[in-house]
């Protein structure tokens, strides 16, 4: 045990609690090996104390019947709350997780946009009248689920975190929240925040823990009236049958193997850094990372030589030193990627850049993997199918655009694509075509696109995310009919 590590409870009722059993595990940086916090491990026990205390607030109505204006300025404050700590928070976020210092800063930056951006609409969850005729009055209204369950990842703790609990805050629900154990620490971070802000006790609750304990008992929980996912297509579909024992309705975000289509005469000078950034940013460790480059045969090879130059040219380091790229989260992660290296060769693709640990010395006790690029990459190999989750790019050749529309669909994902040209005729084509359920052309990703709604096609998931859209999954319209006469 490291001398002088903070210790950290869960944050159930609006305090700060141990386990009860006692049960910790250690948030390690990954940059080094060394842990940073020793944080209170939440079992399932801690989960129905967190859920009773959901409930009891939620029908309390101290937070679901606050008037909806009152909600906005407590989110509002959230965001400000956010953005008054942002530097603490980001590195935080960056010994915890080990992306670099710029990019989680972004992540902060976005996580109060959240807040910011669902207080604004907090007042404005409006229902309608429906015309029926004379002597009958029929409206809607919309109201809140309950108490909503969100197990969040460890690649984006505090932007997925806010992603999805400023919504269900925005719309009356009370939030408990399961962030993942191998980088808690933001989502803790959060919920204090919230509370400091004048967040009702037991609104956010925090309940880090292992999946297989304290996630599982979530998605399973007879008092969650709502859940949302992000993680893997197997742990996703492991939730979902828990949450249907309990007819428990689930948003899903199960990642992907996006693909960026580059044409021959698009614009390099901005595409090589946005396919390069759609790759490598958080170490390759986003859902919707462009793993996959499908790139006109006719621009290929000047497109791979540009590539490989900025892919040898970044700059490994520690995340608070803001490389150019840290390192992936565990040894097990680092296997796994530089195992699905190995297996993309044997396949028969070709190794342009990248593909082992850094040589640099310094770096040797983190878990660090080069930026690769694999050429030659057939739809058939694994690696082509597969989301890999880490800094490897599949590189893969098309010769007109049906080609390139049939390739960017061969796969079981659907999250994210990225079309490059200036020819809007193809950039429209591709749009139409692919089944995504996002498209982007001479950009990716929109610098986190609190706007824009999120969410996947086939095995990318259901449900969305962001906008307006998010708010659909955390309210009920219920339809009230009345007849009357004169």
């Amino acid at each position: 045990m490291a001398v002088n590590v903070e210790r950290i409870g869960l944050i159930v009722g609006g305090t700060q609690v141990p386990a009860k059993s006692g049960a910790t595990f250690e948030s390690i940086d990954p940059s080094s090996g060394k842990p940073l916090a020793v944080v209170s491990q939440a079992q399932a026990e801690d989960v129905d104390a967190a859920d009773a205390v959901a409930r009891e607030t939620f029908e309390s109505g101290r937070w679901s019947r606050l008037k909806p204006v009152e909600r906005a300025r407590l989110l509002w404050k959230t965001a400000e709350l956010i953005r008054r700590d942002a530097d603490d928070l980001a590195r935080t976020e960056s010994r915890d997780n080990g992306k670099p210092l710029r990019q989680a800063r972004t992540d902060v930056e976005v996580a109060a946009r959240y807040f910011e951006f669902y207080a604004g609409v907090a007042d404005k969850l409006m229902g309608s009248t429906i015309p029926l005729g004379p002597g009958l009055l029929d409206y809607t209204v919309k109201e809140p689920f309950g108490v909503s369950g969100h197990i969040v990842p460890w690649n984006y703790p505090i932007q997925i975190g806010a992603r999805g609990a400023a919504p269900a805050l925005a719309a009356g629900c009370c939030v408990v929240m399961k962030p993942s154990s191998e980088a808690p620490l933001t989502a803790l971070r959060l919920a204090q925040l919230a509370i400091e802000a004048g967040l009702p006790a037991g609104v956010l609750n925090v309940v880090p823990g292992r999946g297989a304990e304290a996630g599982e008992r979530l998605a399973s929980h007879p008092g969650v009236d709502q859940l949302t996912f992000t993680g893997s297509v197997e742990t996703g579909i492991r939730v979902m049958k828990l949450a249907a024992d309990h007819v428990c309705p689930v948003v899903m975000e199960l990642g992907g193997k996006s693909p960026n289509v580059v044409f021959a005469d698009a614009n390099l000078d901005i595409t090589i850094p946005g396919v390069a950034n759609a790759i490598f940013q958080n170490a390759g460790q986003t859902c919707s990372a462009g793993s996959r480059l499908l790139v006109e045969a006719g621009a290929h090879d000047k497109v791979m030589q540009l590539l490989t130059d900025t892919a040898r040219g970044m700059r490994l380091g520690p995340g608070v030193e803001d490389p150019d790229m840290g390192p992936v989260i565990s040894k097990t992660q680092f296997d796994k990627v530089l195992d699905y290296v190995e297996t993309g060769r044997r396949e028969g693709a070709r190794l342009a850049a990248g593909g082992g640990r850094p040589p640099d010395e310094r770096l040797r006790e983190g878990y660090f993997v080069e930026p690769t690029l694999l050429d030659g990459v057939r739809p058939g190999m694994r690696v082509h199918q597969e989301e890999i989750f880490g800094p490897v790019l599949a590189i893969s050749s098309f010769t007109d655009v049906d080609e390139a529309a049939e390739l960017a669909n061969r796969t079981d994902y659907g999250l994210l694509a990225g079309v490059w040209t200036r020819d809007v005729n193809k950039a429209l084509y591709l749009a139409d075509r692919i089944k995504s359920g996002q498209v982007y052309v001479n950009t990716y990703g929109a610098g986190g696109g609190v706007e824009l709604p999120f969410g996947g096609y086939k095995k990318s998931g259901f449900g969305r995310e962001k906008g307006l859209e998010a708010l659909n999954s955390y309210l009920q319209t219920k339809n009230v009919c009345v007849k009357f006469s004169a």
